[in-house]
């Protein structure tokens, strides 16, 4: 693999030792990277491609490591769900700590949306009820993710979508397991909702199915609801409902896809879609009719695209076979979660 680090470092020597080679860095935060990485089984010939997301301590702010860092990782060692990013293990060296997960073959999915376009109602749908799925796991746990939206939605080898990014998670309840509503302002603006944005507390449950709306309003039109460049006029326009479908595609989808992003995109939380009330949803819902299954299907067909994160699914067909994406709830990409070599307690 290419551009590992430097083998005089002791860290690497001994992330080696175990099996995990770093590769080169494909992202970089204020205090993190991220590399591609691989792991070697003693026992097996066969590498696993992962991504290593370093966090080096000794740059982060002490709120930082404080509250945040122990909370993302104390949630990381206690989640596992098909929908959500596979963790592999957590190692730390010193300062610095490496937090080895699956790769997402098939990058996120705003690169997906900026090569492809509009993703079709069929496929939107589909992606949609599977990021609904690991966000109700998630709740399910009182773990409200905080930080919804494009970029933090991994497509697999498969075309399944995996929650990621555990930054800005946190408990939903406290000691004594009565709610807590949160009060810091987490995310980016443009997923953010109304209550979030005007610096209220807020039900981060209610909050996190905001984001999921705006997710789904821009795989429809390829396109954001709302400016985000003014805050104050982010907040009017969210309280307003001043968000409209694109002319081009507005004719093209369905009532209740439009019905399901108005009633999320509802700023009023005592009239926004619950998670529950958005799986439940007709638009959500799996239909029970076999024409109705994505499974295996072909839903987008577009000759010209580059094709998102590589290598084809299908070599042998060929540049005119188009993007093939569907996606099957049969999760071939999960594997065994590893023995996590370290855990953080708040």
């Amino acid at each position: 693999m290419a551009e590992r680090l430097s083998p005089r470092s002791s860290e690497v020597n001994a992330l080696e030792q175990r099996g995990y080679l770093i590769g080169k860095k494909v992202g970089q935060g204020s205090y993190a990277t991220v590399h591609l990485a691989e792991y070697c089984d003693a026992s097996s010939p066969k590498r696993m491609h992962l991504a290593c997301k370093i966090f080096d301590k000794e740059k982060a702010p002490r709120d930082f490591l404080e509250k945040f860092f122990p909370r993302e990782l104390d949630i990381l060692t206690k989640i596992e769900n098909p929908h959500i990013i596979q963790v592999h293990s957590i190692l730390q060296r010193g300062p610095r700590v490496f937090i080895f997960m699956r790769y997402a073959d098939n990058g996120d999915l705003l690169d997906f949306i900026k090569r492809n376009g509009v993703v079709p109602e069929n496929q939107a749908k589909l992606w949609f009820r599977q990021m609904a799925s690991g966000l109700h796991y998630l709740h399910s746990k009182n773990i409200a993710h905080r930080d919804l939206k494009c970029e933090n939605i991994l497509l697999s080898r498969r075309f399944n979508v995996k929650l990621a990014d555990f930054g800005f998670a946190r408990f939903c309840t406290d000691g004594d397991n009565r709610r807590v509503l949160s009060q810091t302002y987490c995310g980016s603006a443009a997923y953010a909702a109304p209550e979030v944005v005007s610096g209220t507390p807020y039900n981060p449950k209610l909050a996190d199915v905001w984001s999921l709306g705006i997710i789904l309003f821009i795989m429809l039109n390829a396109s954001m609801p709302f400016d985000d460049s003014n805050l104050r006029k982010l907040l009017k326009d969210q309280m307003s409902r001043n968000w409209v479908f694109r002319l081009r595609i507005r004719d093209t989808i369905s009532a209740a896809a439009k019905s399901i992003v108005r009633h999320i995109l509802e700023p009023d939380i005592t009239l926004r879609l619950t998670l529950d009330r958005v799986l439940a949803h007709e638009w959500t819902r799996p239909r029970k009719d076999k024409s109705a299954s994505l499974m295996g299907r072909l839903v987008q067909s577009a000759p010209s695209a580059p094709y998102p994160g590589g290598k084809r699914e299908h070599d042998e067909a060929g540049p005119s076979a188009g993007v093939r994406v569907s996606g099957d709830h049969r999760d071939t990409d999960r594997e065994r979660h590893d023995d996590i070599n370290m855990r953080s307690r708040d």
